[in-house]
C-alpha cells in the first residue's frame, strides 16, 4: 500500500467515531476511545538468518519516518514518545488504559501529535523476533499514560 493510502486511512480514522466495544476493524483493531490501524505488515522471519529481519526493520522505520514527515508538514513536529516505561509500569502491576497497554508490549516508541482533541501516532510494531513487523497508526482520545 502507498503512503497516499496510509494518509487516507489516518484521515478517515481521525474523523470516525470510536466503537463502543473493543474488536477488529476493517484496518486493525478499535475500541472505546481508540483506533489502531495496521497500515502495512511484513512477512515473518521463521526461516531468516537475521539479515532479512534487519533490512525489514530498517525499511519499516524509513516508511514510518516518511509518513511522519508528511504529517509534520500538516501538524508540526511530533513528540517521540517511548513506550518502554509504560510497559515497565504495566509489568509492575499498574493499570494502563488501552490502547496504551497493548501497544507498549510490541511498539517501542511512537511519533505523536495532538490534533483536534485526539492523539495521532505512528509506530513500528513487532511482537517477537520471528514475527512480522507492522507499520501502525493510532488515533485515540485517551491521553498517553
Amino acid at each position: 500500500m502507498s503512503i497516499t493510502h496510509h494518509l487516507a486511512v489516518i484521515d478517515r480514522l481521525c474523523s470516525e467515531e470510536f466503537p463502543a466495544e473493543p474488536g477488529r476493524s476493517d484496518v486493525g483493531t478499535a475500541g472505546p476511545g481508540y483506533h489502531v490501524a495496521e497500515l502495512r505488515t511484513s512477512a515473518d522471519f521463521w526461516e531468516d538468518d537475521g539479515t532479512r529481519r534487519e533490512e525489514t526493520e530498517e525499511q519499516y522505520e524509513a516508511d514510518r519516518d516518511a509518513l511522519s514527515e508528511l504529517l509534520t508538514a500538516r501538524w508540526g513536529a511530533p513528540a517521540v514518545f517511548s513506550l518502554w516505561s509504560v510497559l515497565d509500569r504495566s509489568m509492575d502491576g499498574e493499570d494502563i488504559p488501552e490502547p496504551w497497554a497493548v501497544l507498549s508490549s510490541h511498539v517501542p516508541d511512537l511519533h505523536l501529535w495532538q490534533v483536534d482533541g485526539r492523539w495521532v501516532a505512528l509506530g513500528v510494531s513487532q511482537w517477537d523476533t520471528e514475527l512480522p513487523f507492522q507499520l501502525v497508526a493510532l488515533i485515540t482520545e485517551i491521553d498517553p499514560p
